[in-house]
């Protein structure tokens, strides 16, 4: 954390998940107590499908990954922000790469990494998502895991 001054900055994992709303919504909260920024981080990573020998633009894959990730991102901000407000100091930051990675990349410099306990993975049973695993075992800084909501 911030020497004492206070907490500075937040950055919180998103994957558009009900958990990483809830998160990011918990955020909101936190930062609108400490005056901290926020930024909302959602990573992506290029899928390689070949089909039949089929190689796909490359470039304009690229690109309509990261506009749908803008686009997902934007929806769970506006969802986050029903009950608490965004602070006037929110980042929002689209980047390629392994989602644990970019996420423990981000918040080097923050005071605080905020993630879901359960994001778009396919093992519901789990308590933790390896994304929010990985985060708590390998962050720099504090790292809270928000509860799936419900």
């Amino acid at each position: 954390m911030a020497d004492d001054e206070g907490m500075k900055r937040i950055v919180v994992g998103v994957d558009g998940s009900p958990g990483s709303v809830a998160a990011l919504a918990w955020a909101f909260a936190l930062a609108s107590e400490t005056g901290a920024s926020v930024e909302a981080v959602m990573a992506w990573e290029l899928g390689y499908g070949w089909i039949d020998g089929y190689a796909p633009d490359i470039e304009r894959w690229c690109e309509e990954s990261a506009r749908q990730c803008e686009r997902r991102l934007d929806a769970a901000i506006a969802a986050a922000s029903v009950d608490v407000p965004p602070p006037a100091s929110l980042v929002q930051s689209v980047v390629e790469g392994a989602a644990a990675q970019v996420l423990l990349d981000a918040s080097k410099d923050a005071d605080l990494l905020v993630v879901g306990s359960r994001g778009r993975g396919g093992f519901t049973g789990l308590l933790l998502g390896s994304v929010s695993q990985q985060c708590v075992h390998h962050g720099q800084v504090p790292v809270t895991v928000v509860p799936q909501p419900g």
